[in-house]
C-alpha cells in the first residue's frame, strides 16, 4: 500500500517565485545591489518599500519601478539612527502593512591601513554595516513575529568569509563577518516564529564602493585570473540569489551564507 506522506505533488514553478502580496523593503536602494533587489522583488509581484540614506536616489529607484506599472514606495533611511530604523519601518506598517521580507544591503566600506584607521571611521562602518543590519532585522522582527511568516536578507561579503590582502579594510572584514554570524544567531532564535534569516555573500561587484579597484585595470586583470570562473561580478549576478531567499522556493533554508563569489573561496 502506498504511504501518503511521499505521494506529494511537485509544486507549482511559476509560483514558487513569486512574491504577490508581499511587502518587500531594501536598504541602500539608491544604487548597486540595493537597487537590483528592488527591481528583482517588484518584477516577482512584491510591493517595494526602497529605502536609502540618499533619499532622492531611493525615490529615483522608485519611480523607475513604478514606470514599468510595479507598485514602489521610497522613504529616506539612515540604518545606523534607531529613531530613523522605527519611524520608517511604523510607517510602512501604517501605510502599506507588515514588512514580510527585507533586504539588509547598506553598507559602507573604509579603507585605511589598521594601524592608521581613525576610532571614528572604525565607529562609522561597525554603525552602518553591523549595528544598521541589527536595527533593521529587529525592527523587520516586530512586524513578522505576529505574522509568522518572514524573509530576512543580509548581504555579507566573501570577506566575511576570508580575509583579503590588497589593502587594509579590517572594518569591512570585520563587519561582514559579523553579519554571518548574527544572521546564524538569528535564524536559530525566530526559527520556529517562520521567520527565515540568510545571507548572500558576493564577490567584487561593479558598484559605488567600488569604482577605484575597477579603475586599476592591472588589479581587475588579477581578481579575473584569481578567481575561478574567470570575471568579477555585478549588482544583476545577485539577481537569482535574492528572489531564491525571498521567496518560497527557499522554504526550508534558513541560517545560510550564500556565496556567490564566482570559486574565490573554493580556491
Amino acid at each position: 500500500m502506498a504511504d501518503d506522506r511521499f505521494d506529494i505533488a511537485p509544486p507549482e514553478i511559476d509560483s514558487l517565485f513569486r512574491l504577490d502580496e508581499r511587502i518587500a523593503l531594501v536598504t541602500g536602494a539608491a544604487t548597486g545591489i540595493g537597487r537590483t533587489a528592488a527591481w528583482v522583488l517588484a518584477r516577482a509581484g512584491a510591493t517595494v518599500i526602497a529605502t536609502d540614506l540618499d533619499g532622492g536616489g531611493a525615490e529615483d529607484t522608485t519611480e523607475a519601478i513604478r514606470a514599468e506599472g510595479l507598485d514602489a514606495h521610497a522613504h529616506k533611511l539612515d540604518v545606523s539612527d534607531e529613531a530613523s530604523v522605527t519611524g520608517v519601518f511604523d510607517a510602512v506598517r501604517r501605510s502599506q502593512g507588515p514588512v514580510t521580507i527585507l533586504v539588509n544591503n547598506a553598507g559602507i566600506s573604509i579603507k585605511a591601513p589598521t594601524e592608521a584607521l581613525s576610532l571614528a571611521d572604525w565607529q562609522r562602518v561597525v554603525n552602518v554595516n553591523l549595528t544598521g543590519v541589527f536595527l533593521c532585522a529587529r525592527a523587520a522582527a516586530g512586524h513578522m513575529l505576529p505574522e509568522r511568516d518572514g524573509s530576512i536578507i543580509n548581504i555579507s561579503s566573501m570577506w566575511g568569509h576570508v580575509a583579503g590582502g590588497f589593502s587594509g579594510n579590517v572594518s569591512y572584514h570585520a563587519t561582514k563577518g559579523a553579519v554571518v554570524m548574527l544572521t546564524k544567531a538569528l535564524a536559530v532564535e525566530w526559527g520556529r516564529h517562520g521567520i527565515r534569516v540568510n545571507d548572500i555573500a558576493p564577490t567584487f561587484l561593479r558598484t559605488h564602493l567600488t569604482e577605484a579597484l575597477f579603475a586599476d585595470e592591472d588589479l581587475h586583470r588579477m581578481l579575473e585570473q584569481t578567481t575561478p570562473l574567470g570575471r568579477t561580478g555585478q549588482p544583476n549576478d545577485l539577481a537569482g540569489a535574492l528572489l531564491f531567499l525571498a521567496s518560497s522556493s527557499s522554504a526550508l533554508v534558513t541560517g545560510h551564507s550564500l556565496l556567490v563569489d564566482g570559486g574565490w573561496t573554493a580556491r
